[in-house]
């Protein structure tokens, strides 16, 4: 098959060239961009001078982007900051804000020429952001040297909250990891480090008040808070503010292992294993839990120094309130008609509380109620309508809804999702309150080895949608600039590329899975709950661990094929026959993975995932020879990919998808008879 399709490429395809200049990869994309002819050589005589305004802080974030500079170039830079000359100049007028405050101004320009750069910004802050976008102009030339495109750049991020969540309270995430998704984040310009710090599944954060709390954590992870200062103060290098959040009322059941005196009902309390929205949640009406946490959310307030204070408040199902005489005696007695009404009237005994202590509260959409106060920040995760409302109300508000990461989704589904639509009917006034947005990575299924691998580089696609531009919407275009920018996350010491490692699996059975794995995403949404059990215990180490979240192999391959199916499948058209590769890449992974051993039904599910796309993958070969030679797939062969497809489309107990379905579908829709 493999010699019948080369030979009918091979003897119709066209030599394609391009003189067109390589495009430009900057991510997020600039406020303001005025390209010029020529390029500025980056070579071992590059150095950098301060002008204006100098101290720690700017050296140190210059120290950074040139140690990725040289690890790009492969040059040794130095000395590294000069007192006069220096191909990039940087003008920094002030130090700014020592820890990063919502608002901060992070405008820069930058002038690239032949004869040098020069880097403004108001504060080192905006300098930082600047040296990231000078990373990105740096580019291989043909001759093998490299150069920075000739440009100037005048920006300023869209929303001044850009963030992503990182979930420790489910599976731990070490120190380690943070410090290099910092990193990370500050590459793509994000400023909000949203540290999700208790659960059901464990309490991961010191309280030297209370060290019964985190003492059940103790055994599978807690970040000390000697640890959160270094991360603070990391981010805070970086101009990254930090915000905390512990879960309350309900996702409470930590809370209640060392503490069951503030449940709602009595029982015996121990750490969740599972997932889900539980029961357990505290008892608003009890002295004791304002007195504990009233307790606890002081020694954070001081232990973290932002503004914000994120109490969640979310997925209270209300059971274990309904089931408690005391709680509804309360409610009568003081004329709440709904656990709705409870649950506002707790939320401003924290307001009350927290407010002394210079915070603001941040809480997921269930906290919005007319009674809570205006100094609040609303976090949506039920969608931009629901976003809108609360700036209707009068609250500030931040997206998440359609950043998921663990979902997920493709990179496209996200880069759709604004907090401010095209179409929003918002006044000025109430747009104003629209924040910005966050991208949750949850981590129930995601322990520290893939946790980088979920986030990136999906999250820098909504970076790039809470800073640039709302006119910034070409999709083609951000795939293109997004493999790139994957490329050079790298760099930057995230581990997205580290995994999967097929622990287990001989260097050739890790090669053939690695392929099937490519040809698979995990499934999307909450489906893999459905199927496989999860849980603490769980090991993560099967097929959909080790599918990306989006298959850039599936998903360039399905454009492949779409697109050869438009041109009429004319065999000429270039790039054919790297279809016809993939196909036939495909087709022997999974030949040789079905071929494994397996013990369980997961395992199962691999084994029977690969037979699956052996034999889509062999039909859509005949599929493109009945095309190439202007004929159709018999009767047998139309119904059997028909079958296929109805069976793929079911997921097996591996809990994954495949991605390019659509396009076999249309693929075997223009072949049948």
């Amino acid at each position: 098959m493999k010699r019948l399709l080369t030979a009918l490429f091979l003897s119709g395809c066209l030599a394609m060239t391009s003189n067109a200049a390589p495009a430009a990869n900057l991510m997020p994309w600039p406020a303001h961009v005025e390209w010029r002819d020529g390029t500025l050589a980056i070579d071992a005589t590059f150095r950098v001078r301060i002008a204006g305004h100098d101290d720690a802080r700017l050296r140190a974030g210059i120290g950074r982007a040139l140690d990725r500079l040289e690890k790009r170039v492969g040059i040794n830079v130095g000395p590294r900051v000069v007192a006069s000359g220096g191909a990039l100049v940087v003008t920094c007028d002030s130090a700014g804000s020592a820890l990063p405050k919502l608002g901060d101004d992070e405008s820069y320009t930058l002038d690239v020429r032949a004869s040098g750069a020069e880097l403004r910004a108001p504060n080192v802050v905006g300098v930082l952001r600047g040296l990231e976008t000078f990373l990105q102009l740096v580019e291989k030339r043909a001759d093998g040297s490299f150069a920075a495109a000739s440009v100037k750049i005048d920006d300023a991020p869209r929303f001044p909250w850009r963030g992503l969540m990182i979930d420790v309270a489910r599976h731990f995430q070490p120190p380690e990891v943070i410090f290099r998704n910092l990193d990370a984040m500050a590459a793509v310009k994000m400023n909000v480090l949203h540290l999700h710090l208790t659960d059901d599944q464990g309490f991961r954060i010191e309280s030297k008040r209370h060290p019964e709390l985190h003492a059940v954590s103790a055994d599978s992870g807690v970040l000390t808070q000697e640890q959160i200062r270094a991360i603070i103060a990391a981010a805070a290098e970086r101009g990254i503010r930090v915000v905390p959040e512990f879960d309350v009322p309900g996702h409470a059941t930590a809370w209640l292992a060392s503490h069951p005196e503030i449940a709602s009902v009595p029982r015996n309390y121990t750490v969740a294993k599972n997932w889900g929205v539980l029961n357990p949640v505290m008892d608003p009406t009890k002295l004791e839990t304002d007195a504990l946490l009233g307790s606890f959310f002081a020694e954070m307030a001081a232990l973290f120094p932002d503004e914000f204070f994120h109490i969640g408040g979310d997925e209270n199902n209300g059971k274990d309130w309904n089931a408690s005489e005391r709680i509804a005696a309360f409610k009568k007695g003081h004329g709440f008609a709904t656990n709705e009404a409870l649950h506002a009237w707790f939320n401003q005994k924290l307001a009350a509380m927290m407010t002394p202590l210079g915070k603001r509260l941040v809480g997921w959409d269930e906290v919005l109620h007319p009674d809570f106060p205006r100094s609040a920040v609303v976090h949506s995760w039920r969608g931009p309508e629901s976003l809108a409302q609360a700036a209707q109300q009068g609250f500030a508000g931040i997206l998440s809804a359609g950043y998921y990461l663990d979902l997920h989704y493709p990179a496209a589904d996200a880069y759709a999702a604004d907090p401010l639509p095209a179409d929003s009917k918002l006044t000025p006034e109430q747009a104003a309150r629209v924040l910005g947005g966050e991208a949750p990575m949850w981590s129930e299924w995601a322990d520290a080895r893939i946790y980088d691998f979920r986030i990136w580089p999906r999250a820098a696609a909504v970076a790039e949608r809470l800073w640039s531009p709302r006119e910034v919407r070409d999709v083609a275009d951000m795939y293109r600039r997004l493999a790139r920018v994957d490329e050079w996350l790298v760099e930057t010491g995230v581990q997205h590329h580290a995994w999967p490692r097929f622990e287990g699996f001989s260097p050739e059975e890790a090669a053939a899975l690695r392929v099937l794995a490519s040809a698979v995403e995990p499934v999307k949404r909450y489906r893999r709950g459905q199927i496989q059990k999860g849980g603490l215990d769980y090991p993560l180490n099967e097929l959909a661990d080790w599918a990306h979240s989006e298959s850039r192999l599936a998903r360039e391959f399905a454009a492949k094929l779409d697109d050869w199916l438009a041109r009429s499948a004319d065999a000429r058209v270039p790039g054919a026959e790297s279809i016809t590769d993939q196909l036939e890449a495909w087709h022997g992974a999974a030949r040789r993975a079905a071929a494994m051993p397996a013990s369980g039904e997961i395992a199962q599910g691999r084994l029977d995932t690969a037979r699956l796309l052996a034999e889509l993958t062999e039909s859509a070969q005949l599929a493109i020879v009945a095309l190439v030679h202007q004929k159709h797939l018999t009767p047998e062969d139309a119904a059997r990919a028909k079958g296929l497809l109805e069976r793929a489309a079911k997921p097996t107990k591996a809990a994954v998808e495949f991605p390019f379905l659509p396009a076999l579908r249309r693929l075997f829709a223009a072949a049948a008879p």
